[in-house]
């Protein structure tokens, strides 16, 4: 049975605009050469001549991030406090492993104008027209007009949205793991903050995201080449990094299809 592995992730990099400018990550880049003074706290008097080689210790890197930089998986605790309507949120490291390791499904909302809230319905529709029925655990995916704009100096105001209705519609029926190509599985703030001062209703504000108050789930967000994917028959693995406490973890989001 051959197997065909899916990189759904994008690269963590100075030059790409994934994020707004005071959240964009900062990557520091060190040659072999530059690390001998490093060895040499081990190693006194060490030369870069004198390592195995003659071209120096090891290349490294110094990376600041935050844990929502590059393709992450949210925890429950980042979108609020409790969830299940008042237990504690559960953080990365304690997100069952077995949510992150699940049959996918995909629902292509590419045709959705920038800003636009998806409903329960629309997702309804998508489900009817692509032939699937949810079931508990599987990983939705949100093909979204973002996913082609990664880069762009307006990617954080691209692509549609999930609204608490569509986010509801999932969780209710065993969903715990979402995914977005997005910068975030909401609508891009710019457009919701042109609703909330037209109508004053915070309530718009993060609306997909609070819905893990009543239901606790994840989401995966910065999802890249969803485009290729089937509606279904392919699983999907994201595997979050192990950080104590914390609201995200960078994953190496990846779709297996089997032929």
């Amino acid at each position: 049975m051959a197997r065909q592995f899916i990189d759904l992730s994008i690269t963590l990099c100075n030059d790409v605009v994934s994020d707004p400018p005071f959240m964009r990550p900062e990557i520091t880049y060190q040659t072999h050469g530059e690390t001998v003074a490093e060895a040499a706290h081990f190693f006194p008097g060490l030369t870069a001549e004198a390592i195995p080689g003659g071209e120096g210790f090891a290349a490294a890197e110094w990376v600041r991030l935050t844990t929502h930089n590059g393709t992450h998986l949210d925890a429950p605790w980042h979108f609020h406090p409790t969830m299940n309507g008042g237990e504690r949120a559960i953080t990365i490291d304690e997100v069952p492993l077995e949510w992150c390791f699940q049959p996918g499904v995909k629902l292509d909302f590419r045709h959705f104008p920038d800003g636009y809230v998806v409903t329960a319905q629309d997702v309804e529709d998508e489900l009817a027209r692509i032939g699937h029925t949810l079931q508990p655990l599987d990983i939705v995916l949100v093909n979204t007009a973002a996913g082609k704009a990664l880069g762009r100096p307006d990617f954080v105001n691209v692509g549609c949205g999930m609204g608490y209705e569509a986010t509801m519609y999932l969780t209710s029926r065993g969903v715990r793991v979402t995914g977005t190509d997005a910068w975030s599985w909401d609508a891009p703030f710019a457009h919701t903050a042109k609703k909330v001062a037209e109508t004053g209703d915070t309530s718009l504000i993060w609306e997909g995201h609070k819905a893990g108050r009543d239901i606790g789930y994840c989401h995966l967000e910065k999802l890249h080449n969803l485009e290729v994917l089937p509606a279904d028959g392919f699983t999907v693995s994201c595997f979050p990094a192990k950080i104590q406490g914390a609201s995200a973890g960078w994953t190496r989001a990846v779709a297996i299809l089997e032929d």
